[in-house]
């Protein structure tokens, strides 16, 4: 099964107008270099950005990668290919390089619902589909127009609390303060075409379809892409101290294609009104099609950011913040009552027409190829080609 049907559903609709960046593997140089598409060619910037941080941090990113002469070029549909297929040569990294992975949780009543329930069933995902129906027939509607940290919310607490149905995951998606955790460290991220991770022994599990914002150092949104925060269901819901157990494995933090920068054209408020496509198909013959909307967040993309990265923390490299997902599939895959689950060979699309379009396929954490290019790595490199 392809992951994609068209290597060219990689792009946004828009991308002749859109300023797209990221990052590419070079064969030649054995290491990473900052590209930008320019017409039918990917150009590669680094030159004057070594990393993707030094673009973004650049006081003009946009001039700086729709102007910069190229250290060299590659022919964009070759790579494109090469990155669906697996290919030998040239072929897109995830567009993240020395930006911390940081993930905002519970920002959608539907998936804070279902935090409840994972918590409700100690992990257990034959008890989910009973679960679900007990906390969406006791809080469901009456939560999806309550603004976190509102008087409003702070009532229905009160209520919750006395009827003893308040969790930690109400607290975080109804109360003043989000959830902002990290999801992986630096250069962990797979990008387009790669393997997603699910680690081994966790046996309901799922993919987190979301926009992910590029925030520089100075806590200024410099554009979006599309990301996958794979998150195990069943270890989460045991506790949630077990958090970086449940997101944070090998290959389970996937971002791309490309970074699309804000410009004239594009920025914060296209974001707002973005809705993002997942589809889920089995080795089997199974179809999952869903659709959320970033008009559904209760919290907005800039109040994420600022809870983030402010006077009370900085990230002088800047940072990639997952905003959180609307879609928590529960159609049943085999068994009835169990709820949805990823099969190994799963291929998983996630797209939006401004974005493009972000295709992995499953595998086991401990199979998936090890991530062994980490900053030393990086450094070693770049300053090896000349650089730094």
């Amino acid at each position: 099964m392809n992951l994609l049907d068209d290597a060219r559903d990689v792009l946004p609709t828009d991308h002749d107008a859109a300023t797209l960046v990221g990052r590419l593997h070079d064969p030649d140089e054995d290491g990473p270099a900052v590209v930008a598409v320019r017409g039918d060619e990917l150009v590669d910037l680094s030159g004057v950005a070594p990393t993707l941080t030094d673009l973004l941090e650049h006081p003009d990113p946009v001039g700086l990668a729709r102007t910069t002469a190229p250290r060299k070029t590659w022919p964009l549909d070759a790579v494109l290919t090469a990155t669906l297929e697996g290919g030998p040569g040239p072929r897109l990294l995830a567009p993240a390089d020395l930006q911390v992975l940081k993930a905002a949780g519970v920002t959608f009543v539907k998936s804070m619902l279902e935090r409840v329930i994972e918590e409700r069933a100690a992990g257990d995902v034959t008890r989910s589909a009973e679960i679900r129906e007990q906390v969406e027939t006791a809080i469901g509607g009456a939560l999806a127009a309550v603004r976190p940290g509102s008087a409003e919310a702070r009532a229905v607490k009160e209520v919750l609390v006395r009827d003893g149905l308040w969790s930690q995951y109400l607290e975080v998606g109804l109360g003043p303060d989000p959830e902002i955790f990290t999801k992986a460290p630096l250069l962990s991220a797979v990008g387009a075409g790669a393997e997603i991770g699910i680690a081994e022994g966790s046996d309901w599990n799922n993919p987190e379809p979301e926009v992910a914002l590029a925030v520089r150092s100075d806590g200024r949104i410099a554009g979006a892409t599309l990301g996958n925060d794979v998150n195990l269901r069943d270890v989460e819901g045991r506790s949630a101290l077990l958090l970086p157990q449940a997101k944070d494995n090998n290959a389970s933090a996937s971002l791309g294609p490309f970074l699309r920068l804000f410009d004239d054209g594009f920025g914060l408020d296209d974001v707002r009104e973005l809705d993002v496509r997942l589809e889920v198909r089995g080795q089997e013959g199974f179809v999952l099609d869903g659709l959320s909307s970033m008009r559904e967040i209760s919290r907005d993309p800039e109040e994420l950011a600022a809870a983030a990265l402010g006077a009370h923390h900085q990230y002088p490299d800047g940072l990639i913040l997952y905003t959180g997902t609307l879609f928590a599939p529960t159609e049943d895959r085999g068994a009835p009552g169990k709820g949805f689950t990823h099969h190994v060979g799963d291929v998983v699309r996630i797209s939006t027409p401004k974005l493009g379009a972000l295709a992995n396929r499953v595998n086991r954490s401990e199979r998936c190829p090890r991530w062994t290019f980490g900053v030393r790595s990086l450094l070693a490199n770049l300053v090896h080609r000349g650089l730094l």
